[in-house]
């Protein structure tokens, strides 16, 4: 895979926040007596999510840190059980799945992923009801103090989200928290907690600037999640990979099962006039069968996230959560997944995905091609710059018949002038440069017919801003 270094100047973060940020911090923290004043302490925090570039050390990624201010909040973590999800592409999938069949079971079930679209709260729920803003400003304001009490010490916006979510999960008693990691497994702010479960789904190139530039090293990573006794299910995955997590396994002292191989598992895509294009799995372990099981997600890859998530199911039934089959079914059947796949507009047809690296957006090269009905398809795309652009370039070109290349909106953003150079240099298809998403939507808007499609995709960012115009009425 070809990796070209971006051109433009990046900041590598290499030390915390100065203590001049830290002053102005505390005296916001005074006075959190609203959502607006919760976001606002929030916001002065130091986010990655945001940067360009970010060192991946013990600095800026620190667990005892993170240890710390679970402490002052009296542990929180250690009050609730969990399960935990690793791995590059499908994890939210997973974790989406697995707790809608928990739900489904009657299970008060917490449910933390990230990044978020539109809405901060989006991050934390239960039962699939976002975290209230009077909650949230009150998790906000008692956090708060302990982290003045780090010194100089200062925690990450996803430090504090993620002791938010613990510390609402503990106060709400829930049965059992599905938890996302954010970036890589090992370091990640979320690996303070001993799951019942671990899953890990499918592993690719992505974040090489601080997990990696090989499969195997990358996979380490994220086989940091991995704990003594927790039995960890994973996704197929290549031999490399395969190799870096069964050794890990070994090492931890934990049992590895791996879907077609340590469980029976199969899947097959389908479509009829009454229920269109969907896939179906099959997947059998000693203490549980489903034959023929519809995937609620479109695409193959769906098909791997359901049945990891089918997996967890069953080594959580061993634990002592009971979830019938039927349970488990009916749940499935009520997942629905934001950004993946979604339809925002019907006329023109257009739909968002946040496919943000080589894998998936290959993927969704095929689900498009195998689940939706189109002429012609026209692609809005933007990307972050620790991507691999023309591992993504590469891969969308094989779908798109027409392409609009533009900015995510954020700090990050790969300049769309240089999107187009560079993938001129390897097709010849039609492409131009829409400066924003509005501009690019209507770019979009005047190329196609009623039977075309739109889809917008490359970042979670750009899914997010889709979807805030079209809420707004500005996609017309």
């Amino acid at each position: 895979m070809t990796r070209t270094a971006i051109k433009r100047p990046v900041r590598t973060v290499r030390s915390r926040p100065s203590t001049t940020k830290r002053t102005s911090s505390r005296t916001k923290t005074r006075s959190i007596r609203t959502y607006r004043a919760a976001l606002e302490f929030l916001n002065s925090q130091t986010d990655y999510e945001k940067m360009v570039r970010v060192g991946y050390n013990h600095t800026n990624f620190n667990l005892s840190r993170m240890l710390r201010i679970l402490a002052g909040l009296g542990n929180p973590h250690k009050k609730i059980r969990t399960v935990h999800l690793a791995g590059t592409k499908g994890k939210g999938s997973t974790c989406h799945m697995v707790a809608s069949m928990l739900e489904n079971a009657g299970y008060k079930t917490g449910l933390y992923t990230s990044p978020h679209f539109v809405d901060l709260r989006e991050r934390i729920r239960i039962d699939e009801e976002l975290i209230t803003e009077s909650e949230f400003t009150k998790l906000i304001a008692k956090i708060a103090p302990v982290i003045h009490r780090l010194e100089r010490d200062e925690p990450t916006f996803f430090e504090i989200m993620t002791a938010a979510a613990f510390l609402h999960f503990a106060n709400k008693r829930v049965d059992l928290a599905v938890i996302e990691t954010g970036l890589g497994g090992r370091l990640d702010s979320t690996n303070v907690i001993k799951p019942e479960v671990c899953g890990i789904t499918s592993i690719s190139y992505d974040h090489v600037a601080q997990l990696g530039n090989t499969l195997e090293k990358i996979a380490a990573e994220k086989a940091g999640v991995f704990k003594p006794g927790v039995t960890v299910i994973s996704s197929p995955q290549v031999p490399a990979v395969k190799r870096v997590l069964r050794k890990a396994a070994e090492q931890t002292g934990c049992e590895i099962r791996t879907l077609g191989e340590d469980i029976q598992f199969s899947y097959r895509f389908e479509s009829s006039r009454i229920t269109g294009p969907h896939t179906r799995v099959c997947i059998a372990t000693p203490t549980s069968r489903f034959d023929h099981l519809r995937v609620p997600l479109l695409g193959d890859h769906q098909a791997h996230n359901c049945g990891v998530a089918l997996g967890i199911i069953d080594e959580l039934g061993r634990r002592g959560f009971d979830v019938s089959p039927q349970a488990a079914i009916d749940g499935l059947a009520k997942v629905r997944v934001e950004g993946r796949l979604e339809v925002i507009r019907e006329l023109p047809r257009t739909v968002v995905d946040a496919a943000h690296n080589a894998s998936s957006v290959a993927a969704l090269m095929r689900a498009i091609g195998q689940n939706v009905g189109y002429d012609s398809m026209v692609i809005i795309f933007g990307c972050s710059q620790d991507k691999d652009i023309d591992g993504m370039l590469d891969q969308i070109q094989l779908g798109a018949d027409k392409l609009i290349f533009t900015s995510t909106g954020t700090p990050r953003t790969v300049d769309p002038h240089e999107l187009l150079s560079r993938f001129q240099e390897k097709s010849q298809k039609m492409a131009q440069v829409g400066e924003t998403l509005q501009e690019a939507y209507e770019i979009a808007c005047r190329c196609v017919t009623r039977e075309d499609l739109i889809c917008i995709t490359g970042s979670v960012y750009l899914v997010g801003l889709a979807k805030r115009l079209q809420a707004e009425g500005l996609f017309e």
